[in-house]
C-alpha cells in the first residue's frame, strides 16, 4: 500500500448517504419513519456498500420545520424513538462498518427551547443576549429591511423585551447570537454530548449564515431580481449572508471536533463555486468537505459538464479534498431532471469522479419527485412563499420498499404521500440484476476495490462528441471513464487497449476492448488500460 494509501481518511473513501429517518422506515404504525425503522434496514446499508450515514435532526423538536427547530439539542425526539434507540442505530452501523454523521444546526433553535424561554422574558436575565435582538426602527416597525427565508420581515416583536428577536427562517426559529461567548461554547458542549455517545462527525447547517452584520446594515435590492424571484429573494442578502465572521464561527466548531479523533466535519455553504474554497479554511482548518451541489445544478451536456467540474477543481485548495452530492432533503430529486438512463449515467460519474460521492435515500433506484396533493403539503416553504417551485415535500416524500399499497415503509396512512409509480421501488430493483439500484451497488464495489478511483488523480479530457470522459491515474495504474450524455449511439476516441470493469447496461464486465469504440446510446463504460 502506498503512502497515500495509508494516509486517506475514512471520509475520503467512504459513500455517504444521506436518510431522514422520517421518511425512511416506520417501526411502529404512526404513519412516521423512526430510529427502531432504520434498524431494520442497516442490513440493506450494507449490501448497498455504503460507508457511512448521515441523519437528519432526530432531537426533540416542535417539528415545524422537518425538525430543523430544535427544543432539546441534547435529547431524542419520542417521535424518532429514544436514546436507547439511538445507541441501538449507531452501535449497528458500526458493527456493519458504516459510520455516523449527525445533522448540527448551530444557528438556530425552537422557539420552545429552554434557552430562548429564559432569554425572552426579559433584558437583564441569564442568557438575555443569547440570541440576536434589536430596538425598534424609528417608524416602531423593524430595524431593517433583513427578509426571513420563508417570507416576510426576519424581525419578530416581543412585547416582553420591547425588542425584536431576528429569525433567518421560521418566526419560530429564533438565530443564536454567535457573537456571545457563551453561546459558542453552549453549542460545543452539544457537539460533545454526541462525540462522546460515538458519533463520527456532523453536517453543519446553514454554516454560513451564523455571523449577521453588527451594524445591522439594510440588505440592497438584487438588480437580477424579477416576477419570477421570490419575495425573499428580493434583496441580496449581503449582511446576513457569508460574513467573513462566519469562518471564525466555522473554525471554532472545528477546533471542537478535532478534540476527538477521526471525526468528520461537512456543511452547506453558501456562494458560488469560486466561493467554496474559503470554507476550507486558511491558517485554520475549517470543514473537511464543504457539501458541493454543482452536478445538480450544472446543464446535463458535456460541455457544460466539463466545465463544471473543472471550476469546481479549481476552486479547491491544496490539500482540500473533493465531494459531489447528487441529492438532499430540500434539493428536487435528481431522477425527476436526468430520466432513468440518463440517472445512470450519474451513477457512474458519481462513483468515479475524485471525492467523496453524497446520495439522499432513494437516489440509488431512481426515486422522483412525488405529487403533493395541497392538503398534503407540509413544508413551510410552499406554505409561507407559494407558487415559486420551493416545495421540498416532494423529494422528502417517504421510501417505497416495495409495490404495496404503503410501499413498506409503513402499515398506516404514511406522513407523505409515497411515489404513485408502484414499480419503481427497491425489492423490485433488487431483484433485476441489471437494475439503478444493482448499477450502483456494483460501481460502488468497484470504487472500494480499485484504488485508481479512490486515489488516482483526476486527468481530464476534451469533452466531444456528446462524450464526457476522464482518467484516473495512480502510478502505472490508469482507469478511463467514458460517459454519453444524448440517447443516440456515439463515438468515444480514446486510444489504447483495455478491458472494461463495469457499463451503466453491466453487460460489459471483462470484456476486452481496444479504442476508440462505439458508446451505446446513454452508455457509460470505465475500462483499465493494460500496463
Amino acid at each position: 500500500m502506498s503512502a497515500k494509501e495509508k494516509s486517506t481518511a475514512w471520509w475520503q473513501s467512504a459513500v455517504i448517504y444521506e436518510i431522514a429517518a422520517i421518511s425512511f422506515q416506520d417501526s411502529n404504525g404512526d404513519g412516521y419513519g423512526d430510529l427502531p425503522g432504520l434498524l431494520q434496514r442497516i442490513d440493506y446499508l450494507k449490501w448497498l456498500g455504503v460507508g457511512a450515514v448521515w441523519l437528519t435532526p432526530i432531537y426533540k423538536s416542535p417539528d415545524q420545520d422537518f425538525g430543523y427547530d430544535i427544543s432539546d439539542f441534547c435529547a431524542v425526539d419520542p417521535r424518532c424513538g429514544t436514546m436507547q434507540d439511538f445507541e441501538r442505530v449507531r452501535d449497528a452501523l458500526h458493527a456493519a462498518g458504516i459510520r455516523l454523521i449527525l445533522d448540527f444546526v448551530p444557528n438556530h433553535t425552537s422557539d420552545q427551547h429552554a434557552w430562548f424561554q429564559e432569554n425572552r422574558t426579559s433584558r437583564n436575565n441569564r442568557k438575555a443576549d443569547w440570541y440576536v435582538w434589536a430596538e425598534a426602527g424609528p417608524n416602531g416597525g423593524p430595524p431593517n429591511n433583513w427578509l426571513s427565508r420563508f417570507g416576510g420581515s426576519g424581525w419578530e416583536w416581543c412585547e416582553a423585551r420591547r425588542q425584536f428577536y431576528y429569525h433567518s427562517f421560521l418566526t419560530s426559529q429564533p438565530d443564536l447570537n454567535w457573537r456571545n461567548a457563551k453561546v459558542r461554547q453552549a453549542m460545543a458542549n452539544v457537539m460533545r454530548f454526541w462525540l462522546d455517545r460515538g458519533v463520527d462527525g456532523f453536517r453543519v447547517d446553514a454554516s454560513a449564515v451564523l455571523i449577521k452584520d453588527e451594524l445591522l446594515r439594510d440588505n440592497p435590492r438584487d438588480p437580477e431580481a424579477d416576477d419570477n424571484t421570490p419575495p425573499p429573494q428580493k434583496y441580496a442578502p449581503v449582511f446576513t449572508d457569508d460574513r467573513p465572521e462566519a469562518m471564525g464561527c466555522i473554525e471554532f466548531i472545528r477546533s471542537v471536533l478535532d478534540e476527538y479523533d477521526e471525526r468528520l466535519l461537512c456543511g452547506e455553504v453558501q456562494g458560488k463555486t469560486d466561493r467554496i474554497g474559503h470554507f476550507y479554511g486558511n491558517d485554520k482548518p475549517r470543514m473537511h468537505l464543504p457539501l458541493n451541489f454543482a452536478l445538480l445544478d450544472t446543464e446535463w451536456n458535456a460541455i457544460a459538464l466539463q466545465a463544471t467540474i473543472d471550476a469546481y477543481y479549481n476552486a479547491i485548495p491544496d490539500g482540500g479534498w473533493p465531494d459531489f452530492v447528487i441529492g438532499g432533503h430540500d434539493k428536487h430529486r435528481v431522477a425527476s431532471k436526468l430520466g432513468e438512463a440518463q440517472s445512470r449515467i450519474l451513477a457512474i460519474l458519481l462513483m468515479t469522479l475524485r471525492g467523496t460521492p453524497f446520495l439522499f435515500a432513494g437516489d440509488e433506484f431512481g426515486a422522483e419527485q412525488v405529487k403533493i396533493p395541497p392538503d398534503r403539503i407540509r413544508d413551510p416553504f410552499e406554505k409561507l412563499v407559494k407558487g415559486f417551485g420551493l416545495n421540498r415535500d416532494p423529494e422528502r416524500a417517504p421510501l417505497r420498499w416495495d409495490d404495496t399499497g404503503q410501499g413498506g415503509f409503513t402499515t398506516v396512512e404514511p406522513w407523505l404521500p409515497l411515489d404513485e409509480d408502484r414499480s419503481r421501488n427497491i425489492e423490485a430493483q433488487r431483484r433485476e440484476k441489471r437494475s439503478l439500484l444493482h448499477l450502483y451497488r456494483e460501481v460502488i464495489a468497484l470504487r472500494d476495490r480499485e484504488p485508481c478511483l479512490l486515489h488516482g488523480e483526476y486527468r481530464p479530457q476534451r469533452a466531444h462528441n456528446d462524450i464526457f470522459w476522464f482518467a484516473r491515474t495512480l502510478d502505472k495504474s490508469e482507469i478511463l471513464v467514458g460517459l454519453n450524455l444524448c440517447g443516440e449511439p456515439r463515438l468515444w476516441e480514446w486510444q489504447g487497449r483495455g478491458v472494461t470493469l463495469i457499463s451503466t447496461h453491466l453487460d460489459r464486465e471483462q470484456d476486452k476492448v481496444e479504442g476508440p469504440m462505439h458508446l451505446r446510446p446513454n452508455e457509460g463504460v470505465v475500462i483499465k488500460l493494460n500496463p
